[in-house]
């Protein structure tokens, strides 16, 4: 008789959907599992902006320990907060395909982001607003585009989020569309921000699994969408090169059409002052070290600048 697969999540509704559908698709194939509710440190502390927390897996990290206590036997997460590189033990096991990878603004009541103009540097000009974000690469493409707006702090779920935007004196707030669509509660007074590049691998959803479980992993196989992951890797290499984090304001997404794979990138100052781009397409065949090399070529273009400066920031 088949093992039950005890199926690790954080306890929001968006990672429960996400280990649902996880679940629904692993029962299709005729592997019955469970879902174990896990709290993270992501999930304790909803105060301290990310960026300032500054720790590498901080959603990730119980699940992980989860897994290797034996715990569980499966953690799903959304790509984006796990780590570039994997704790030790722990595997990926499949990637779904992924969803809308953009962010969206959610605007707060009657207001809209007004028409706009280009100032004398080329930055774009209008009245000031209050935005909200814990992102710091949200925050930094924000400002180069909107140097005269303001930033504020919002942590918590998407539910919770949206509920502070709604009691709060901001004008809009910043979301992954991913996030409100995959639980059906994205506002009709939502605008995809097509200006914006989103967090490494947003939109995707990933399942770990021990690295020595080679019937977990099996079992994921047929969850598992290759071109997904191919746009994630390049992305998730793109980071990893330029030593980013959650403190780090650092932006990348791929696409695959027709057989080949086109990659845009960027890296800014957390204050949007600064900012370095790249952009390149490549056969799919031959892009295994899109990412990485995208990443050195951006740092000879002036992202090395910008990584000094984080760094002594940081110091």
């Amino acid at each position: 008789m088949q093992k039950l697969v005890r199926i690790g999540t954080r306890e929001s509704q968006l990672a429960l959907w996400q280990a649902g559908l996880v679940k629904d698709l692993l029962i299709k194939n005729g592997i019955e599992s469970k879902l174990v509710t896990i709290k993270s440190e992501g999930d304790i502390d909803l105060k301290t902006p990310l960026y300032e927390i500054g720790v590498q897996g901080i959603f990730t990290r119980a699940l992980d320990i989860a897994l290797l206590d034996n715990t569980i036997d499966l953690a799903v997460h959304s790509l984006k907060d796990i780590p570039t590189q994997l704790a030790r033990g722990i595997a990926l096991a499949a990637v779904l395909k992924r969803d809308n990878p953009k962010d969206l603004l959610v605007y707060n009541g009657d207001w809209r982001l007004p028409s706009v103009s280009s100032g004398s540097n080329g930055e774009e000009q209008s009245p000031h607003a209050l935005i909200a974000t814990s992102s710091i690469r949200r925050k930094a493409q924000w400002l180069h585009r909107f140097p005269g707006d303001t930033i504020e702090n919002l942590r918590g779920n998407v539910n919770t989020r949206l509920a502070k935007l709604k009691d709060s004196k901001w004008n809009g707030a910043i979301f992954a569309a991913a996030g409100l669509e995959r639980i059906g509660i994205r506002p009709d007074n939502a605008v995809e921000l097509d200006w914006m590049l989103p967090a490494p691998a947003q939109g995707s959803i990933a399942v770990v699994c021990r690295e020595s479980d080679q019937d977990r992993l099996s079992a994921c196989q047929p969850l598992h969408d290759e071109n997904s992951w191919q746009c994630a890797k390049a992305e998730r290499d793109f980071l990893r090169t330029l030593l980013g984090g959650c403190s780090t304001p650092i932006a990348a997404l791929a696409e695959i059409e027709e057989g080949e794979i086109y990659f845009r990138g960027n890296l800014l100052s957390p204050d949007g002052k600064h900012k370095v781009e790249i952009e390149k397409i490549l056969p799919l065949e031959i892009a295994g070290d899109l990412g990485k090399s995208a990443a050195e070529e951006l740092l000879m273009q002036g992202g090395d600048k910008i990584i000094a400066l984080l760094t002594h920031v940081e110091k």
